[in-house]
């Protein structure tokens, strides 16, 4: 009988979030995974530490000897078409999927595993990360169909604008009022404008993309929305804390240029970005000034 061992990070934010629906998924989960092993034939070892906030990952292997790895979640609203947008990329610049399983809370992925699997944060300097983002993302975006289940980006944005406006009200002097609200309604318009919509990984940066030995490097994670590329970028700069405070137009023109974007247009993304982001993050605060429109 195989155990499953839980993530580290994994119970650390069950247990800081201490709602009693995800209290009881996690203390299921073992059972759950137990059952996925069967199901689909499975040897696992132990999982990925010290893992991620959602979800259950670890190393598999099928009968026939197939390297895969299974991932099983906590479906929430981010995450949601996870499945749907491996699928679509089928492999092009991301990990393929072989199986998906819905169950209630849960959704379980079978994936492929990439081989060595190192990080591109481990592997790499931040400028060369640079390149190697805009050239995976070079791949992805592509265009859905017209009746692809993907939500769009502005369904996000939206989410998000309107708990950044929550807590900036419970804290009204953490931000000066209108740079608070110059970021909002960039946050909120920006998507709604009338560009080349494309399939957006949104969550991609440098601990998200793997090596392998398919091709040099794979996106994992992804949480696709349809909408404006110039947004994809704006995770990998965030990850990248002092040059984004030392010159955070400069690293948004960088990335713009090796993306093949309009720079102009990635500067305002990143200045509503940042705007949303700096009440919880609050070193990015000093960043909300150097962005803000001229």
């Amino acid at each position: 009988m195989q155990s499953f061992p839980l993530p580290i990070t994994l119970v650390e934010t069950v247990a800081q979030e201490g709602t009693p629906e995800r209290t009881e998924w996690l203390a299921r989960l073992p059972d759950v995974v137990g059952a996925l092993t069967a199901r689909w034939s499975l040897t696992v070892g132990p999982p990925f530490q010290p893992g991620g906030s959602a979800s259950w990952v670890a190393p598999a292997r099928d009968d026939s000897g197939r390297e895969l790895v299974l991932k099983v979640g906590w479906t929430h609203y981010e995450s949601r078409d996870e499945a749907h947008g491996l699928r679509f990329w089928d492999g092009r610049g991301a990990v393929r999927v072989h199986a998906v399983h819905e169950d209630g809370p849960t959704t379980a992925l079978l994936l492929e595993r990439c081989r060595p699997g190192t990080t591109l944060k481990q592997a790499r300097t931040e400028p060369e990360q640079d390149e190697v983002v805009a050239g995976v993302l070079a791949q992805l975006w592509r265009e859905p169909p017209a009746d692809n289940p993907f939500r769009p980006l502005s369904s996000m944005c939206d989410e998000w604008a309107a708990g950044f406006d929550r807590a900036h009200a419970a804290e009204p002097d953490a931000l000066d009022p209108g740079l608070a609200r110059a970021g909002m309604e960039l946050f909120r318009g920006l998507p709604r404008e009338d560009v080349a919509a494309r399939l957006l990984v949104t969550d991609l940066h440098a601990d998200n993309v793997l090596s392998a030995e398919r091709a040099p490097w794979l996106v994992i994670d992804p949480k696709p929305y349809v909408g404006d590329p110039a947004y994809d970028v704006l995770q990998h700069m965030l990850n990248c804390r002092d040059r984004l405070l030392a010159d955070p137009r400069g690293l948004a023109r960088r990335m713009a240029g090796l993306a093949g974007l309009d720079a102009g247009r990635v500067e305002l993304w990143l200045f509503a970005r940042v705007v949303q982001e700096c009440l919880e993050m609050q070193w990015l605060r000093p960043a909300v000034p150097l962005l803000a429109p001229r």
